[in-house]
């Protein structure tokens, strides 16, 4: 992709239209370059692309059109070019829905000009009424964010005139500023915490790299892997390139945020769905033109333009929340380690758990592998044991067992906090009607509704429907027969309550909070001791540290184990560890209590007993003998449609047509209904890819469906290494 292009020179532009090739246009007065963002004419719309390379000319020149303008945004480097097209060829994904992950951001073409934004300011309000007060939470939510007038009044939900009127009273501070501006310099110069015998070799370990290399830094729960990589940060802002932190949940941004504020003397840039469009577009731009040294984001954030990338962090890299489900399937972790290999940057893979990808790769010699054996500081890995919930005398409908039971009143008694851990959100699984059997399902999917009494609706997890609570059942119509089955976390809030009438109990769940920062709001509240007993769902697993927490109980460590993904085992022993690290972190041993009803099962016992090598290392021989990620590849193949007929007659004529599958070396399996057959009322039937590792599967499969003509509303998705199976 080089090159310069006169006047009426023909050009090819990538848009971001989904027509799969290029355009041919002439190129604008004063001519253009190879990798400019321009706007272009499609049939009466202008939309946006990128000048890809020299026109193919296979078109009637006298009907190919100019290009409208060169855009005033840094034209695409030629390593995200490569980058673009190494991902979208790995993931079978059309060029422009690649184009598209790499500019979502509004008005990149806007000429820099003023604005006005709004903050929080420091005047009283004269009469507080509801809409003034969404305003005001809104700002607060945010933390110091700058909103556009627009944006404000959309987030809080009420007219401009309100955010006006808190302008006239100095409760909102509006100023003129320019539309983009650089961030604040960090400073890698600034002391970082006092080091470990063990992290500063780790630190020495990762400064010292040049050039593309991928680390895997693998440290138990509360070992300090933050700080290590934090000193990798620094070393590469010393350098002179840019840093890219992910992370994934947007619940630990804020708390993140503070620790690299404390380390670098500013804020780093922020790239995530809880970032307005007007901080988005500056983003975007900082990093194109480099004026945003550190980027801290979601997975999506892989995709900015950054002009020198030194270095990718991957932040409890195991984490199956980096697996894009929808629109372009990709892995986070995989394709930030293919973006650090085409500029020349450091990966690090920190987690305390390791995929079984990543702990292979460190096993063979790709990956270098790091390893933090102890915990920061006084703090001691706390003890783990199972409670067999065979043996416990256990009352109908209650699911804390009186082994732990106990242990929490021993916690109360000494003033220090328990979790309780349930991976499942809401009040209840299923809510069921005891005169006729029936489950209240989605409309849309084949899925129970799950009860949020929190929220007074059930929802569907799938599809995100609510609806509000019925008094009668749907099916039969009786009144007052229906009844929650099995616990979610707004039940088990309910049960430890009444346990524990005395003490302060509080749930933590994502859909229990409005915002990141609120959230972030209370697990500051709780660190602080503002609660004796803590309810929570996988959001408590992750990154934050309660210093006065010595007691984690998991309510049903089975939970994960159900079910025939291939990686239960693996997603089970990481969830359950991780859980267990938030036992002890201060100078107090901590306990974790497991209560299971298969306390013999292989995981549980490596869970128990802490050899996470042997662990992995049996993990590694079952795959392996079965041919499956990450000594096979796989790929799922989706079908959907709104009748199922014609969804299963595609998927029996792809079964039946395998010869190109045949010959790479691949099988199929399937068709066969989804273990979710319906979502938004679109069937669905999966058919799964398998081959040895050295196949070139995605050439198999893409000549495979390539025939494929698909009829009225039929859809077909090919996700490449799939992590869920549903």
């Amino acid at each position: 992709m080089q090159g310069y292009f006169d006047e009426g020179d023909l050009v090819g532009v990538l848009t971001t239209q989904p027509l799969g090739r290029l355009l041919d246009y002439k190129a604008p007065e004063g001519g253009c370059f190879a990798g400019a963002f321009v706007e272009v004419p499609l049939g009466p719309r202008k939309v946006l692309g990128v000048v890809w390379g020299p026109g193919k000319g296979d078109w009637d020149l006298s009907k190919v059109r100019s290009v409208i303008r060169v855009l005033d945004a840094p034209p695409m480097r030629e390593e995200m070019v490569a980058f673009l097209e190494k991902a979208g060829s790995y993931t079978l994904t059309p060029m422009p829905a690649m184009l598209r992950l790499a500019t979502r951001a509004p008005g990149l073409g806007d000429p820099p000009s003023m604005r006005k934004v709004y903050r929080m300011g420091s005047g009283e309000v004269d009469r507080m009424t509801p809409a003034r007060e969404k305003v005001l939470g809104v700002l607060a939510d945010y933390g110091g964010l700058a909103f556009t007038l627009g944006e404000l009044a959309e987030q809080a939900g009420v007219t401009s005139s309100v955010v006006k009127g808190l302008v006239k009273q100095g409760a909102v501070h509006e100023e003129d500023t320019p539309r983009d501006v650089p961030f604040p310099r960090l400073d890698p110069g600034l002391p970082g915490r006092e080091l470990s015998e063990d992290q500063a070799a780790a630190v020495a370990a990762l400064s010292g790299a040049e050039g593309y290399r991928t680390t895997l830094l693998k440290g138990v729960t509360g070992s300090g892997k933050t700080e290590v990589y934090l000193e990798a940060v620094a070393a590469c802002l010393k350098a002179g390139r840019q840093a890219l932190v992910l992370l994934p949940e947007i619940a630990l941004t804020a708390e993140f945020l503070t620790r690299v504020e404390a380390r670098f003397g500013a804020r780093p840039a922020e790239w995530h769905s809880g970032v307005t469009m007007t901080e988005r577009r500056r983003v975007w731009r900082m990093v194109a033109e480099g004026g945003a040294e550190l980027v801290v984001g979601a997975r999506s954030a892989l995709f900015l333009p950054f002009r020198d990338l030194g270095l990718v962090v991957v932040d409890e890299e195991h984490d199956s929340s980096y697996k894009q489900e929808d629109g372009v399937l990709y892995n986070a972790r995989d394709m930030a380690v293919l973006r650090a290999s085409l500029c020349g940057a450091q990966v690090v893979l920190a987690s305390a758990t390791p995929s079984l990808e990543s702990w292979a790769n460190a096993e063979s010699g790709k990956y270098q592998k790091l390893e933090l054996t102890s915990r920061f500081g006084e703090a001691v890995l706390p003890e783990m044991r199972a409670i067999d919930m065979r043996a416990e005398d256990l009352p109908g409908a209650r699911w804390v067992s009186p082994t732990l039971q106990r242990e929490i009143e021993a916690r109360l008694e000494k003033g220090e906090q328990s979790l309780v851990f349930l991976n499942r959100r809401g009040y209840a699984p299923v809510t069921i009607c005891r005169a006729c059997g029936h489950q209240i399902g989605c409309d849309h999917c084949d899925a129970r509704m799950v009860e949020h009494r929190f929220l007074k609706r059930l929802m569907c997890h799938q599809c995100g429907e609510t609806k509000p609570m019925p008094v009668a059942c749907p099916a039969c119509g009786v009144e007052g027969r229906l009844a929650p089955v099995g616990p979610g976390v707004e039940r088990m809030g309910e049960e430890i309550a009444a346990l524990f009438p005395e003490a302060r109990v509080t749930v933590l769940s994502s859909d229990m909070f409005g915002s990141a920062r609120a959230l972030k709001t209370r697990i500051e509240e709780i660190a602080a001791g503002e609660a004796d007993i803590i309810i929570g769902t996988q959001l408590v697993a992750k990154g934050h540290n309660f210093p006065l927490l010595t007691l984690v109980g998991v309510i049903d460590a089975d939970l994960g184990l159900q079910g025939s993904d291939l990686r239960a085992a693996e997603r089970t022993f990481q969830l359950m560890r991780q859980v267990a690290g938030r036992a002890g972190r201060a100078s107090t041993p901590g306990l974790a209590l497991l209560q299971t009803f298969q306390p013999e099962h292989p995981v549980i016992r490596a869970i128990l007993s802490g050899d996470e090598e042997g662990f992995w290392q049996a993990e590694a021989r079952e795959r392996e003998q079965a041919g499956v990620p990450p000594y096979g590849r796989m790929a799922g193949i989706v079908l959907s449609g709104p009748d199922v007929g014609p969804v299963f007659d595609l998927g029996n004529h792809l079964a039946q047509n395998d010869a190109p599958l045949r010959a790479a070396g691949a099988q199929v399996f399937g068709p066969a209904p989804a273990p979710i057959a319906r979502i938004r009322g679109r069937h669905r039937v999966r058919l799964l890819v398998k081959s040895p590792k050295g196949v070139a599967l995605q050439g198999a499969l893409e000549t495979w469906v390539s025939g494929l003509k698909l009829k009225g509303d039929l859809r077909l998705s090919i996700d490449i290494d799939p992590q869920s199976f549903f």
